[in-house]
C-alpha cells in the first residue's frame, strides 16, 4: 500500500514553537517535525493511508496541539 505523504506548514502562537514541535514529534502520523524561520514557525512531514486520513490526521493530531494557530497542508506528488 502506498502511503500519502505531505508537508504541513504551521504557524504557532508567540513563544510556543518549541512546545509545539515537541508535541508534533510525538503525534501519531507525524514522520518528522522541525522549527524553521520565515512565514511559518514549524514544518511537519506526515503520512497516512489516504487523503481522507491525511485530513483527519491534520485536524485531530495537529490542530489539537495547544499553540497551533494555522496550517497549510502540501501533499507530496510523484512525477
Amino acid at each position: 500500500m502506498t502511503m500519502i505523504r505531505a508537508y504541513v506548514l504551521i504557524e504557532v502562537a508567540v513563544g510556543r514553537s518549541a512546545d509545539v514541535v515537541q508535541a508534533l514529534s510525538a503525534a501519531e502520523g507525524v514522520v518528522s517535525a522541525d522549527l524553521v524561520t520565515g512565514p511559518y514557525d514549524a514544518i511537519a512531514m506526515v503520512e497516512s493511508a489516504s487523503i481522507d486520513g491525511l485530513g483527519k490526521l491534520v485536524v485531530s493530531n495537529i490542530h489539537a496541539i495547544g499553540g497551533v494557530s494555522r496550517t497549510l497542508t502540501c501533499p507530496i506528488v510523484g512525477l
